[in-house]
């Protein structure tokens, strides 16, 4: 049981369970509540084992003999973990160099003690940070109670470590740079976080001779808005330029991909916007994993992981010839939507407060307590749709604090939604015509035709027909 919990997703109600049944909590103790307890009774096991001699380490060993080299494993974290938690934020802290970690090279001699090879357990130790990282990055980035915040959160973990971390664990460690996202979602919802988390959260090798990693993940994630440059130039910002190569380029310049470390990964935000010969050009990279700076022929290695994020429907722009099929879907390994604000607060009304309070604290600081929400749906009501989602959250608690008031954002509300609102309140619109709506409106939110259909449990080529009816 303890060997099937380290191999669950910590954000999944499956690692929940299994810790409240290993130690006999019923539904009602806090999943953190089951922790001490449970390595409690895990150590006295595994001294138990010590003594017998019943700790051997074999990776193609029988069931009980893995699953007792992954409780080890298991037990050996949980007692790292606060340190390799206070080792992440002073890494922030500390920018790109390193921080030392002397305590990871006890956890790497803890390891060998038990009887793991010390590359085995080098690799380990990297992974136990990795962990943590992600947790961290995850779990802070990605706030909320929502059902869907919490599907997104499990879906995160999934695209670091798999759906099934033995997997990863085993076999693609170390080969996750094959693994492309591409995060799908209205502007505003977060998914540079999500991107950010992702990119933060990869594998880095521990070096036990320098007593340190190899690098700081500050490093890891670079990212570029794709939109802000123009089509001339976004070229020489991606894969970078040689001296002379253009008018203008009097020194040599290194591109993204270039600066991207070996361990890291590239956010390529607005991807939707950038056109067929740019894409061309992404599509060798995700292909060959090789590119070439602006008026080189020299071939150039990259290493790292590509996420990509837009918020425009990608299924339109495939249909429209905007965006190639064969980039799709060397892009597509994962695709993660972002659910918008107005879902959340459907789902869980006291999201708005949790989120409201998260950003009040990010924007001063530390936590106050201000009556910015009852203000909010004093303005806006509790209706609003919020159009921008959490960044104009964000933005409408400055301008209550600020001006005192927020009235909301009118100009995102399209004329046909107030004619849609006030054809509701009076109580003249057909079935049909608000189904057709229904449709259109979630195509917009997941640009997807079988996620409209899971979500209205209509045929999916009824939402097509629902959606394109005004086409």
């Amino acid at each position: 049981m303890v060997a099937e919990a380290a191999f669950s997703n910590p954000f999944s109600d499956k690692r929940v369970e299994i810790d409240r049944q290993i130690v006999g909590a019923d539904d009602t103790v806090h999943w953190e509540a089951t922790l001490e307890p449970l390595l409690r009774k895990l150590g006295e096991h595994i001294r138990s084992l010590e003594k017998a001699g019943g700790i051997v380490i074999n990776r193609d060993g029988n069931e009980e003999v893995r699953a007792i080299a992954v409780s080890i494993l298991f037990y050996v974290f949980h007692r790292y973990m606060e340190r390799f938690d206070s080792l992440i934020v002073e890494q922030v802290k500390a920018g790109d160099e390193s921080c030392r970690a002397p305590f990871a090279y006890q956890c790497l001699e803890d390891l060998t003690r038990y009887g793991f090879e010390h590359a085995d357990a080098c690799r380990y130790v990297a992974i136990f940070y990795q962990v943590r990282r992600a947790y961290f990055f995850i779990s802070k980035g990605l706030v909320g109670e929502s059902p869907c915040m919490k599907r997104l959160r499990a879906q995160l973990w999934d695209n670091i470590f798999t759906h099934d971390i033995s997997w990863y664990e085993g076999c693609l460690w170390n080969r996750m740079e094959d693994f492309s996202t591409l995060l799908l979602g209205e502007t505003g919802t977060g998914k540079g976080a999500a991107a950010a988390a992702i990119g933060r959260s990869g594998f880095i090798p521990f070096n036990p001779n320098a007593q340190k990693f190899e690098e700081s993940f500050t490093r890891a994630f670079v990212s570029i808005n794709l939109s802000q440059y123009p089509e001339s130039l976004i070229e020489s910002e991606l894969f970078g330029h040689r001296k002379g190569a253009f008018t203008g380029a009097i020194e040599k310049h290194e591109g993204i991909f270039s600066r991207c470390s070996p361990h890291g990964a590239i956010f390529l935000d607005e991807i939707g916007d950038v056109g067929i010969p740019v894409q061309i050009k992404l599509l060798q990279i995700l292909q060959e994993r090789t590119f070439s700076p602006v008026g080189s022929h020299d071939q150039l290695r990259f290493k790292g992981r590509v996420i990509a994020a837009t918020n425009r429907p990608i299924d339109s722009l495939r249909r429209d010839g905007a965006f190639r099929d064969d980039f799709y879907y060397r892009l597509c390994s994962d695709i993660i939507t972002m659910p918008p604000l107005r879902l959340r607060i459907r789902e869980t009304p006291r999201e708005l407060d949790m989120l409201a309070t998260h950003l009040l604290e990010r924007i001063c600081g530390h936590e106050l307590q201000l009556p910015i929400v009852a203000k909010l749906k004093e303005d806006v009501g509790k209706s609003y749709a919020w159009p921008g989602n959490v960044r104009e959250l964000e933005q409408a608690i400055r301008r209550i604090m600020i001006t005192g008031t927020y009235t909301g954002d009118t100009a995102a509300v399209a004329d046909g939604d107030v004619a849609l609102s006030h054809a509701v309140e009076a109580g003249n619109l057909s079935a049909k015509e608000l189904v057709e709506k229904y449709c259109r409106d979630l195509y917009e939110t997941y640009g997807n035709y079988g996620e409209v259909a899971r979500r209205t449990g209509l045929d999916w080529r009824t939402v097509k027909k629902n959606v394109q009816s005004e086409e």
